[in-house]
Formats: C-alpha cells, sequence, structure tokens
C-alpha cells in the first residue's frame, strides 16, 4: 500500500509545489489540509481545487473561524495570554487548532506522515511537530522546506517547469501569517531592528496619529467570555471581528517587539492585534472588579506560565491543561460590563459594574457613609509588621543598624 503525507496547505506557492515535491522525494501521496482560521484571501473552494490540480489525491477544507475563535481565543483571553507582556499569541494560538485538523484528516485518509511549510529555525515547526506527537504519538513529521531543501528560488522553478496553476513572479517584502486574532508581519527591512515600520506594513489598523472621533464601547462578560457589545448578543468570533473593526479604526493593537523564540534568536516581530489587546484590556479590568486579591496575585504567575507554554507550543501538554482547570475556576465570577474609550491608538476603560463586584462603595470612600472601621488598623499594622520589627530589633542587637547617613539632614 502506498504511504500517505498530510500537508498543512495554504494555497500559496510553497505548500502548491511542496505536494508534488513531497511526492518526487517520497514516492508518498500527498493529502492536501486547508484550515480557515480567519486569515483572508481565498475562498476554501478555491484553495481545495488548486490542491488537486497541483497534485494531491485528497483535499480536506475546514472552516475552522468559529471553532478557533471560542475554543482557543476565548481561553487565552481568559488567562490574559501577552507573552513578554505585550504579543497575544497571534500564531501560536492558531497552530493547535489546524494541528487538531491535520491529525484529523491523517486518521481519515490513512496517512503515517503530516508535513508543513515551516523553516528550521522559526517556532512554528516546533508548534506544529511538538502538536502532532502531542495527539498522535505514532505520526511522523516532515517538513519539505526545512528535510527537503525546497528554496523559494527551488519552488518557482518546479512551478514554471510542471505549469503549476500558481503565481511565481510576485513576492512580498514580508513574512505576514494572520487569523482573527490578530496579523503577524516579519522579515524584509523589519530585520534590521533600527527601522521603523513604514505604512504599508499594517492593515487591520489604522494610522493612529491621525483618529477619528472617539468610540465609546462598552462589552459584557460572562464568567470571562464577551456575550454583547452595546447591548447586541454576539458570539466569540462576532466579538472578536467587532472589536477588531472598532478598535482597528483607531489604530489601537500595533505592537513592535523584539522577542525570544523558543529556537533560541530575537526575532524583530510586528504585530497588529486591535480586538485582542481592546478585549484583554477589558477582561483583565473585570477581573480588577471581581477576582479576589490573592487568587488574582496567583492567578498573574499562571498568566505568564501558561503563556510561556502556549508561546512554545505545549498547548496540548498535561501543566497546560492543568493550568487551564485554575484559570477556568477563576472566571467563576468575571461577569459584568466594561465600558471603554478607543480613541488614538489607545482602548482606555472609563467605566465597571457587576452583580458579582468585589468593590463595596461604603468600605472604599472616604465620604460619609464610609463603613469601615478605622480603629481596627492599628492593630493590623502591629501584627502585619511584627516579624520585620523583631527583625530589625536584632540588627540593633548585633551592631548590624541601618547606616541612615546625614546627607540630606541638618547637621547639628
Amino acid at each position: 500500500m502506498t504511504e500517505r503525507v498530510v500537508l498543512a496547505y495554504s494555497g500559496g506557492l510553497d505548500t502548491s509545489v511542496g505536494i508534488g515535491w513531497i511526492a518526487e522525494a517520497t514516492g508518498a501521496e500527498v493529502i492536501a489540509v486547508a484550515v480557515d482560521v480567519g486569515q483572508g484571501g481565498e475562498d476554501l473552494e478555491v484553495i481545495r481545487r488548486r490542491a488537486l490540480d497541483c497534485g494531491a489525491v485528497e483535499a480536506y477544507v475546514a472552516d475552522a473561524r468559529d471553532e478557533f475563535a471560542t475554543e482557543y481565543c476565548m481561553p487565552a483571553l481568559k488567562a490574559n495570554g501577552l507573552y513578554l507582556d505585550r504579543y497575544p499569541l497571534v500564531s501560536a494560538l492558531s497552530r493547535p487548532v489546524i494541528v487538531k485538523h491535520l491529525v484529523r484528516a491523517a486518521r481519515q485518509f490513512g496517512a503515517t506522515t503530516v508535513a508543513h511549510g515551516c523553516t528550521g529555525k522559526g517556532n512554528d515547526q516546533v508548534r506544529f511537530e511538538v502538536g502532532i506527537t502531542s495527539l498522535a504519538p505514532d505520526l511522523k513529521c516532515l517538513a519539505p522546506v526545512r528535510d527537503l531543501a525546497l528554496t523559494r528560488d527551488k519552488a518557482i522553478e518546479y512551478a514554471e517547469k510542471h505549469k503549476l496553476p500558481i503565481a511565481t513572479t510576485k513576492h512580498n517584502p514580508f513574512s505576514i501569517d494572520q487569523n482573527v486574532w490578530g496579523r503577524a508581519v516579519e522579515t524584509g527591512f523589519l530585520e534590521d531592528i533600527w527601522n521603523g515600520p513604514t505604512k504599508d506594513v499594517y492593515t487591520y489598523t489604522d494610522d493612529p496619529t491621525f483618529p477619528p472621533v472617539a468610540d465609546e464601547v462598552v462589552i459584557r462578560f460572562e464568567q470571562g467570555v464577551p456575550v454583547a457589545i452595546d447591548e447586541v448578543p454576539v458570539t466569540p468570533l462576532q466579538a472578536i471581528q467587532e472589536m477588531n473593526r472598532r478598535a482597528g479604526a483607531q489604530g489601537v493593537g500595533r505592537i513592535d517587539i523584539v522577542e525570544d523564540r523558543l529556537v533560541g534568536i530575537k526575532s524583530r516581530e510586528v504585530y497588529e492585534a486591535p480586538g485582542a489587546i481592546a478585549l484583554i484590556a477589558a477582561h483583565q479590568e473585570l477581573e480588577n472588579v471581581t477576582v479576589e486579591r490573592e487568587q488574582a496575585r496567583f492567578k498573574r504567575g499562571v498568566e505568564q506560565r501558561w503563556t510561556e507554554l502556549v508561546y512554545d507550543g505545549q498547548w496540548f501538554s498535561p501543566l497546560k491543561k492543568s493550568l487551564d482547570v485554575f484559570v477556568e475556576d477563576t472566571q467563576r465570577y468575571v461577569t459584568g460590563d466594561v465600558r471603554m474609550v478607543l480613541h488614538g491608538g489607545r482602548a482606555t476603560v472609563t467605566g465597571r459594574r457587576s452583580d458579582s463586584s468585589l468593590y463595596d462603595f461604603n468600605l472604599a470612600t472616604y465620604d460619609s457613609g464610609d463603613t469601615f472601621d478605622q480603629s481596627a488598623a492599628r492593630g493590623f499594622i502591629e501584627i502585619y509588621g511584627l516579624s520585620s520589627k523583631l527583625a530589625a530589633a536584632r540588627d540593633v542587637k548585633f551592631g548590624n543598624a541601618p547606616d541612615l547617613g546625614t546627607q540630606g539632614g541638618i547637621d547639628a
């Protein structure tokens, strides 16, 4: 029986050439798999037909936009997932849903190997291959660009020689990956980290220097998930799309960062994620109102570790699954409304309300109606500072008291 290889297929030059390239190099039949996570571009049916025309024996296509938004973006929102406190995991989040469909197709069509178009020095090769073997340890992985020396020049030559139905002359100066959660741009002149991004880098966001009139929006959350925008019910996908539109029009969510790749190199990346950045800002503020102090402090550490695991391709790992349980538990009372003003590249929270709020006006106010028992403060401070006070007394006893000096003071 002829071996079969499932190929993650984008419809572009490299993966179109990869179909025949893999078949010639391995003797295997190739099944092309295209997954729509909101990247835009051509219709899935057009991509499916091209894959077959390029030599695929089968073509599997899936509209996974709702699945991606609900099962991948929403967990990231609950975890406030920001790598290096800035990058909302745009590409990292899409890989596991693509992996899931690759493995599903491999099972459906009896393939023994899964192939992808990643290079040998990026994060995505790790995300794909670790994800694949985490779901199906028996499957082998293949990367034509990395393992079979498929360079761009060879791809163009191969496509022209075999008259493949794919453009070979157009060359974008950037490497771009985009989905509903955001857009990632790298390479080209951006590799010189002194060069500033030019206007043609951006698509999802308008120039924040010349913004339109400020846009006020009210987002309703239920247990950490946006369910309505300005009182209009939305699905997770619709919430992201609407905030992409409105926050993008104000230039919100532009990120220019030199980040630490998993493979050990630093890489300059430009991201656009207007919806993600606005939704995370709103979600964080609602958590400030509804999540208990010690739980919130601990969650910040969990968020960082969760984000690192997802960035590093460990979506299906045991630790990630365990952290998911904790994060989900923290969202029990994260229900309420957040009002934001979107303007000039900023998403600013101006109001918050929740029936499950831990904010007590009568305890917080300094005006009449104050119910806080101030007489309890003295004893609290005595007990809270007792261990430090005892340690300081010991330092004095053994001659190790801090040197306060005289600089800035008044000499007698």
